[in-house]
């Protein structure tokens, strides 16, 4: 009977013993496939976001996390100059092209002077400066000598008359007509006695201006010139032929 106890007892305690190693053996089976599946997060991750770089897409990558570069911004237009715009100079026209203030004319000139005292025919050199102010309007100075042969026991006679005045001119067609009025003075040579070589003159008249080009014109002009020498009024005329320069 005894006997038969202890075989039970050892059949008992083997059975425990097989028992508690399979149950440890599960144990470790268990922790196994846990710390396997930690293990392998890693690699299924991997092989879910798989990416294999190369140069160009690394170049690209590196691009898309790189910060934009910062260009200035194009400057906005200017805003138009509100100010208006200085008035341009006048412009005086003639055959569509501009015109010019100034006027030097130069040429030849027959004086007829007729007097109580003498009368002569003196040629000699008339010249002109004229300054327009607007297209038809210019002040004019005047200079006008004449020779003549010799009078009054070898005198030989000289005239020469100067002044100023207005002068009105239609400047727009290659023919330009005007008219002028010149006041000033009067000197002649011989000197008659008791009278004095100087006298007030005016000469009043016109001429006509032919326009070759813009800078250069031929003229013709005739004037009415009145003297008050010895004491007396002379009306005379004076004609002229020369040529014009426009600067």
């Amino acid at each position: 009977m005894k006997r038969q106890l202890v075989v039970l007892v050892l059949m008992l305690g083997a059975t425990c013993a097989a028992r508690a190693q399979e149950a440890v053996a599960d144990s470790q089976a268990v922790n196994r496939n846990i710390a396997a599946d930690f293990s392998a997060t890693p690699a299924a991750s991997s092989s879910l976001f798989q990416f294999q770089p190369t140069p160009a897409s690394a170049f690209s990558l590196a691009l898309s996390f790189a910060p934009a570069p910062a260009f200035p911004s194009p400057p906005a237009a200017a805003a138009p100059d509100a100010s208006p715009a200085p008035a341009p100079d006048p412009k005086f026209i003639y055959g569509g092209r501009d015109d010019f203030r100034w006027q030097l004319g130069i040429g030849a000139d027959w004086i007829r002077f007729r007097s109580s005292i003498f009368n002569a025919s003196a040629v000699g050199i008339n010249s002109s400066v004229t300054y327009f102010t607007n297209e038809w309007f210019g002040i004019e100075g005047s200079l006008s000598a004449g020779f003549a042969p010799q009078i009054l026991d070898r005198e030989h006679v000289k005239l020469l008359l100067y002044g100023a005045g207005p002068k009105i001119a239609w400047r727009e067609k290659k023919w330009e007509p005007w008219l002028h009025a010149i006041v000033g003075g009067a000197h002649e040579q011989p000197q008659a006695a008791g009278h004095s070589k100087s006298a007030f003159a005016v000469k009043v008249g016109g001429g006509d201006d032919y326009r070759f080009n813009p800078r250069f014109s031929g003229r013709l002009e005739g004037d009415w010139v009145h003297t008050s020498f010895f004491s007396q009024s002379q009306n005379n005329f004076e004609l002229m032929g020369g040529i014009v320069f426009h600067f």
